[in-house]
C-alpha cells in the first residue's frame, strides 16, 4: 500500500451529531494518523462532511422560517465544531451544497445514463421520510421502517427517473463473494447478498420539492438524496477538478459508515460506479450502534450526548480513549457518563497519569539522549489494519503495566549512583 483514502459517512442535516455519529469519525481519524505515520501525510486523505439535500432539510427550514441553505449552513458549521472538539483530522470536510459537488453529481449522471441505465417512469410505493428512502413491501416490518419505526409510511406516487439497479444484481452477487474484505465484518456480506437477490430498479429523482440538484436537461426534478450524496467520495478527492489528487487516491481504501447505512454503500454505491465506469471501493467497514445506559441515543427518548459536551468536561483525548479501548467497532457498545468518568480516574489520572509523572521525576536526576524515532510492533500494526482498536489500547496498556511494575521492582528512588540509574 502507498496511499490510503478514508471516508466517513457524511451526516444528514436534520440535526446536529451526536457520539453516535462522532464514533465512527474517532476511528476513521486513528486510522488517517496511523497511515500518515507510516506512509507519510502527503500519502493519506481522510473525508468527512455533510449531506445537505433533501426534502427533510427543505421542511425543516420552512418550519424555523429561514431558506435551506441558511439552515443547511447552521447545521453543518454546528457539525464541524462538533469533530473540532474531538481534534478529527481531516483534510477535506465536504458539504454537499460545494459548488463543485453539483458537476460532479451531473457529471456522473450522465455517464450512467450514457451507459443505458437511466430510463423515466412511475413510482407508486411505500416511502420513508426519515431515511429518504423507497421501500418494498418485504423490506418494511409490520408496515413500519426498521430505522424509523415511529414514522408513518407514506405512499407516494411520482413521475421520477429509475436507475437500473436490478442490472448489476449478478455483477454485485459476484464482487461480494470473491472480495472478501469488501464489507466487514462478514455477517454484513451475507445480509447483502441476501438482499442483493431481489434488487429492484430504484428511483433517482424527486420532483415534489426543490431543494437539491437538478437532474440534467429536466429542471422539474432533482436527484435523489442518497445518489447524490454517495457521490461526495469521488468529489472530495478531486474528479473532474483535481485529476493529479483524485487519480493518487481513488479508489477509497475504508469506507466507514453505520449499518443503517450499509445497504447504500455496498449496493447502490458499486452498481452507480461501475455503470459510470469507476473503480470500487476497497472495503466497507461497519460501526455498530452506541447505546447509553442500554437504550438507543434518540431525541424522543432525551438521552442525545453531543460530543463537546464531554469533550469540556474531560477533553478529547479522554473522550476517545474511553470510546475507542471500551466498545467495539462491529458490534453495538453501551456507554455513559459514569463509565467514561472511571476509565478517566483508573486508566488515564492513575494509571498512565501516574507513572508519567514517575518517569518525568526521574529523568530530573539524569540526563538522557532523545530517543530514536520510535518504530510500531507488528501486533500493535496488525490490530489497527484489521480495526480492532480497543485490542490494540489493550496492547498498549499491558506494556504501561510492564514498565510500572519495573519502576516499582527497580526502585530508581532508591538509587544513587548516577551510572545506574541512568541504565534504569
Amino acid at each position: 500500500m502507498n496511499k490510503f483514502y478514508v471516508t466517513t459517512a457524511i451526516d444528514y442535516v436534520n440535526d446536529t451529531i451526536h457520539l453516535g455519529h462522532a464514533f465512527q469519525k474517532i476511528a476513521a481519524d486513528v486510522l488517517a494518523r496511523y497511515y500518515r505515520i507510516t506512509l507519510g501525510k502527503d500519502n493519506v486523505f481522510f473525508l468527512t462532511g455533510t449531506d445537505e439535500y433533501g426534502q427533510k432539510a427543505e421542511k425543516a427550514a420552512k418550519e424555523q422560517d429561514i431558506s435551506p441553505s441558511e439552515f443547511v449552513k447552521k447545521i453543518s458549521d454546528s457539525d464541524q465544531k462538533e469533530q473540532d472538539s474531538l481534534n478529527i483530522s481531516y483534510d477535506r470536510f465536504i458539504r454537499t451544497t460545494d459548488s463543485n459537488h453539483a458537476e460532479v453529481v451531473k457529471e456522473i449522471w450522465n455517464r450512467i445514463k450514457k451507459n443505458g441505465d437511466i430510463y423515466s417512469g412511475e413510482y407508486q410505493g411505500s416511502y420513508c421520510e426519515g431515511c429518504e428512502a423507497y421501500y418494498t413491501k418485504e423490506d418494511l416490518i409490520e408496515g413500519k421502517c426498521h430505522i424509523h419505526p415511529t414514522l408513518k409510511i407514506k405512499i407516494i406516487k411520482e413521475e421520477n427517473y429509475f436507475f437500473k439497479w436490478s442490472k448489476y444484481k449478478d455483477f454485485l452477487i459476484e464482487h461480494i463473494n470473491n472480495n472478501p474484505d469488501f464489507i466487514f465484518p462478514k455477517h454484513g456480506a451475507k445480509e447483502m447478498l441476501k438482499f442483493a437477490k431481489n434488487i429492484k430498479d430504484i428511483p433517482i429523482s424527486r420532483s415534489n420539492f426543490t431543494w437539491g440538484i437538478s437532474v440534467p436537461n429536466d429542471l422539474k426534478q432533482v436527484v435523489y438524496v442518497w445518489f447524490d450524496a454517495l457521490i461526495n467520495y469521488l468529489t472530495g478527492v478531486g474528479f473532474l477538478k483535481n485529476k493529479e489528487l483524485f487519480s493518487k487516491f481513488w479508489p477509497a481504501d475504508v469506507h466507514i459508515l453505520g449499518k443503517d447505512n450499509l445497504r447504500w454503500h455496498a449496493l447502490l454505491w458499486p452498481a452507480m460506479l461501475k455503470s459510470a465506469g469507476i473503480g470500487l471501493p476497497k472495503t466497507i467497514l461497519v460501526n455498530g450502534f452506541l447505546n447509553i445506559n442500554e437504550q438507543k441515543i434518540s431525541k424522543s427518548v432525551g438521552n442525545v450526548i453531543r460530543p463537546s459536551e464531554w469533550t469540556k468536561k474531560y477533553g478529547a483525548d479522554a473522550v476517545r480513549y474511553y470510546l475507542l479501548r471500551y466498545t467495539n467497532i462491529i458490534d453495538d457498545s453501551d456507554i455513559s457518563e459514569e463509565k467514561l468518568l472511571q476509565a478517566y480516574n483508573a486508566d488515564l489520572a492513575n494509571g498512565l497519569g501516574n507513572l508519567i509523572a514517575r518517569v518525568a521525576k526521574l529523568c530530573e536526576r539524569v540526563t538522557l539522549k532523545s530517543s530514536p524515532t520510535p518504530t510500531l510492533s507488528q501486533d500493535y500494526k496488525q490490530g489497527i489494519e484489521n480495526f480492532k482498536f480497543n485490542e490494540v489500547l489493550e496492547i498498549v496498556w499491558s506494556r504501561i503495566k510492564v514498565l510500572d511494575q519495573q519502576i516499582n521492582s527497580s526502585e530508581p528512588w532508591k538509587v544513587t549512583d548516577q551510572k545506574k540509574l541512568t541504565q534504569i
